[in-house]
């Protein structure tokens, strides 16, 4: 276990994250946060703020209730501010919002709101300050994030295959897509830190194919790597069957059938990360108290894909699997951006 104490290298990188944000002195800058964030980040973006001359004051929320029917960390979608218009209005208007939830808000009902008002969000990840200091953001990753998400945005068709035997077709067209680098310095923007990923939400019925998951990928809705092979067969969007007589395909399926919910087994997002500095084999050297599991969804070269919900084919189930598999080969419209593991052609 990693000790949770102010170290002046943690303000350094949490202030080095925030002057890429444009941060302006003298400007006030609202922290929010959950009564079970991680302690540590919130009084670390708070001094680093200081040093940098802004003005900071926090925005505290309880965590909300469990309402899931299983053990959970993540949803996906952020309950945190429980749709409280108040709140809602408290951390809306120009600025930089420094969001230290737990789960973050990316994907919270109450996001667009903030960011039409003008906000800038920067997503710090519940991760201990250790990981996130080995992954500062660089600007040389920005430049490589838009190159790939352009990508993504032109293309028609993105196919995803392994020796293991993953074989998905997904169709890109009308799809949301975008890249995150680490920081946001734009009014009505998101980022989180650490990034390094190029994703798409894909329309409904867009998905079909399999998914092998082999030892060595992960399951980061549990913190663990699998151990054993299991394939996951995807129909219009929805996994209809998981093969494997492993503990792991006993997990993932009890786990889904718990949800007691159709969309828990429907595609959320599908993508590729970039960040080199990231590792894939990184969860072995942490508690899971102590993760987030950011890291294994940004490493370069990784095929990222999720189930839960996916607001453009209008599905909000609350159960959610990231899923980060190594040695495939990802094509945008017949070209390579990631061959067997590793980026291609311009993203190499």
């Amino acid at each position: 276990m990693l000790t949770d104490r102010i170290e002046a290298k943690w303000i350094e990188s949490f202030a080095a994250v925030f002057r890429l944000c444009g941060l302006a002195s003298g400007e006030p800058v609202r922290i929010v946060s959950e009564t079970q964030s991680r302690a540590l980040n919130v009084h670390l973006a708070e001094l680093a703020l200081s040093s940098l001359s802004a003005r900071p004051f926090h925005i505290v929320v309880p965590t909300p209730r469990q309402a899931a029917p299983v053990p959970v960390r993540s949803t996906g979608a952020s309950q945190a501010l429980q749709r409280i218009e108040p709140l809602v209005k408290a951390l809306s208007g120009p600025g930089l919002l420094v969001d230290l939830t737990l789960e973050g808000l990316l994907h919270a009902p109450e996001l667009p709101e903030i960011l039409a008002s003008g906000a800038r969000l920067m997503m710090i990840s519940n991760e201990h300050p250790d990981v996130l200091e080995r992954l500062a953001p660089d600007p040389a990753l920005m430049t490589k994030v838009k190159l790939g998400s352009g990508l993504l945005k032109k293309a028609r068709k993105m196919r995803v295959t392994s020796k293991a035997g993953t074989d998905l077709s997904i169709s890109l067209e009308r799809a949301r897509t975008g890249g995150i680098w680490g920081w946001t310095d734009r009014p009505g923007t998101v980022a989180h830190w650490p990034g390094g990923l190029c994703l798409a939400f894909p329309r409904a019925g867009a998905v079909q194919g399999s998914l092998v998951l082999s030892p060595g990928d992960a399951n980061l809705t549990f913190k663990r790597y699998v151990e054993a092979q299991l394939r996951l067969t995807i129909e219009k969007d929805y996994v209809t069957n998981i093969e494997g007589k492993s503990l792991d395909a006993e997990l993932l399926r009890d786990h889904l059938e718990a949800w007691g919910e159709r969309d828990a087994y429907a595609v959320s997002h599908v993508g590729f990360g970039l960040n080199p500095k990231a590792r894939w084999d990184a969860m072995v050297m942490y508690d899971k108290g102590d993760i987030n599991g950011t890291e294994l969804r940004v490493f370069a070269g990784n095929f990222l894909f999720s189930t839960g919900a996916n607001e453009v084919a209008g599905r909000f189930g609350q159960g959610h699997f990231d899923l980060p598999l190594r040695n495939c080969t990802v094509t945008l419209d017949g070209t390579p951006v990631v061959t067997d593991g590793r980026l291609a052609g311009e993203l190499a």
